[in-house]
């Protein structure tokens, strides 16, 4: 078993590279697509689905984000028309969101970016 500090030191290594990876998605992310690093996430795991539409709450279980930050994020697709939500009619309660024609659009732009950041930083881990 690794001491504390071995522990503590592989933590800290894990967060350093997850912030720069982060910094530099973000970044590049919102330049050249006008999306943040989870709003891409989010449609990127929507398109990923492959299906019409998806519950928020099977978004929300997939997501590092709270419901409630998921829920603004689907807000702001919405409002920039990259999304739609809608109600389930089985269980009111429930709300689907599925990706527009201009979402998927933008989600293949941006994918290219995302790609080539995450290769820059993790091809050689």
């Amino acid at each position: 078993m690794k001491s504390e500090t071995e522990l503590v030191d592989r933590w800290r290594s894990l967060a350093a590279c997850y912030n720069q990876v982060a910094c530099h998605l973000d970044r590049e992310l919102q330049a050249r697509h006008g999306l943040s690093m989870s709003e891409f996430e989010a449609l990127d795991r929507l398109i990923g689905l492959q299906s019409e539409k998806c519950r928020m709450q099977e978004l929300a279980s997939d997501m590092y984000l709270s419901q409630s930050a998921l829920s603004r994020t689907v807000a702001r697709l919405e409002k920039h028309g990259l999304v739609e939500r809608g109600l389930c009619e089985a269980d009111r309660r429930g709300v689907f969101v599925q990706p527009t024609a201009a979402g998927r659009e933008l989600h293949a732009k941006a994918r290219e970016t995302h790609l080539t950041i995450l290769g820059q930083h993790l091809a050689g881990s």
